[in-house]
């Protein structure tokens, strides 16, 4: 299935990346942006947004960064706001947060209660709602456009360390399942790449891979790997997700 990315007037679509970190936000980048994608990158560092862009310019890659917290949905519809002024309508929405973040809300499943159950439902489901209710109605009337997720594989297999990291991505696998069923025959595609281990070079994958046992550790998997996946996810729209597997890859 080929993807047309001149429509109408527009020289060229946009991926908005959020949760832009040194591994897999970073490396799915560079991969649109090689298949004539603008790229816009958002996280909260604005100095590391800098470097990527530096990096993705070096490659002949448009790109620009916006400083961001996922957290704050209050100030999401000024972001979407701000990428569109910048590159026109947003064409893939690409949503994977730092696993970091949520390394450190983990909690084992015997010892969640309520609250702790609040920032991984902001983080894997809420800001990403809201980010899809910004863009889904254009996406809806140009017929074309995708929205792509990137969770912990915890979304479909019991993790109990991390109950309540788990039970907030099954919440958003299911949205997004659900919404992938619902935009059959419109032009719109939604998809999952789920992710089985720590993230080569990401901070979540430094950390893991620096105070964890690496023998007990599944191998770090390859960013660029990773991306490619989500590109084949966008490109193919074949099924609704993919559990990333490197024994497949």
């Amino acid at each position: 299935m080929s993807i047309n990315l001149l429509k109408g007037n527009r020289m060229s679509k946009t991926i908005a990346v959020f949760g832009a970190g040194p591994g897999m936000g970073r490396s799915v980048a560079r991969r649109f942006g090689r298949e004539g994608f603008q790229v816009a990158l958002v996280a909260r560092n604005q100095t590391r947004l800098d470097a990527y862009t530096g990096e993705l310019a070096a490659d002949g890659i448009k790109a620009a960064g916006f400083a961001g917290d996922l957290a704050d949905r209050d100030a999401l519809p000024g972001m979407i706001k701000a990428i569109t002024a910048r590159f026109g309508p947003i064409d893939v929405l690409e949503y994977a947060p730092s696993g970091l973040d949520l390394l450190n809300a983990a909690t084992a499943v015997r010892d969640a209660d309520a609250a702790s159950f609040e920032f991984p439902l902001d983080l894997l489901l809420r800001t990403p709602v809201t980010l899809t209710r910004q863009v889904l109605p254009g996406m809806l009337e140009r017929g074309d456009g995708a929205v792509l997720f990137g969770l912990p594989v915890n979304a479909s297999m019991p993790a109990p360390p991390f109950g309540n990291i788990g039970t907030a991505a099954a919440a958003a696998r299911h949205y997004l399942h659900t919404l992938h069923c619902d935009l059959a025959g419109t032009g719109v595609y939604a998809g999952l790449l789920q992710i089985t281990g720590p993230v080569g070079d990401s901070d979540a994958g430094n950390f893991v891979l620096e105070n964890y046992d690496p023998a007990l550790l599944p191998e770090p998997q390859n960013p660029a790997d990773l991306a490619d996946a989500m590109w084949d996810l966008y490109l193919t729209r074949d099924r609704f997700d993919q559990v990333f597997d490197l024994q497949a890859a």
